[in-house]
């Protein structure tokens, strides 16, 4: 009989970075759409305004998203792509320098000096590039930033997010229609906070109670100044 072969563990830091993306974007798709229209039905007894205002929330709430997270991702990029030319030039120029800082990152991490510098030897013959991208840098293929890949991901999570209030803010009575985003929002968020929380392989109870916990905080806040600030029809 063949042996089976062990099941790999599963580990969920590969999907940080879009899942980070995803689920801020989703979150503030739905809270800030919520509040918004929370805000607005606080101020007016008419529909109109409350669904333009949502509408346009999502429009400039998903393209701000986008482009704060491409150019806060990019940052980042431009950064490790710096500092890899600047390992790259040191290695080119002293190379037994730099493998005796590679040796001595293996001997804090627990290994005797002896081997620490025969598996910086080993790792500097096998690329030497990338083993002090991951060791010294802390740079790797799954942390890497993708500028991108993360701008598409907040985007289009800010507008699934936002969606969802804004057909509440369609069909919902008017008079009753802060009651209605609100609890509709805490649904939404508590969803997201629990699928995020699987997703990520992180506790859901705690992801859902925080998500809401400061979902409600914000919603009451634009509700209070709806309220303070509103100009309802007479």
């Amino acid at each position: 009989m063949m042996k089976q072969q062990p099941q790999l563990e599963e580990h969920y830091i590969n999907r940080s970075g879009w899942l980070r993306a995803a689920v801020l974007g989703a979150n503030d798709g739905i809270l800030s759409t919520s509040s918004l229209v929370i805000g607005i039905a606080a101020a007016t007894d008419l529909r109109s305004p409350i669904v333009l205002a949502a509408l346009a929330g999502i429009v400039a709430g998903a393209f701000s998203m986008a482009a704060g997270e491409y150019v806060s991702v990019s940052s980042q990029s431009d950064i490790e792509s710096a500092d890899l030319k600047r390992e790259k030039k040191e290695l080119e120029t002293m190379p037994d320098i730099e493998l005796g800082e590679l040796a001595r990152i293996y001997e804090g991490r627990g290994l005797q000096p002896a081997l620490a510098l025969e598996v910086a030897k080993a790792l500097t013959a096998h690329d030497a590039l990338e083993a002090h991208a991951k060791d010294e840098l802390g740079i790797n293929e799954i942390t890497q930033a993708k500028p991108l890949q993360a701008a598409l991901a907040s985007g289009a999570s800010f507008i699934s997010g936002g969606l969802l209030p804004l057909l509440v803010a369609f069909f919902a009575p008017v008079k009753s229609m802060v009651l209605f985003e609100y609890g509709c929002a805490i649904l939404f968020l508590a969803v997201a906070g629990m699928v995020a929380a699987r997703a990520g392989g992180s506790n859901v109870v705690k992801s859902v109670v925080r998500v809401c916990f400061w979902g409600t905080l914000a919603m009451a806040a634009t509700a209070l100044v709806g309220y303070l600030f509103g100009v309802h029809a007479i």
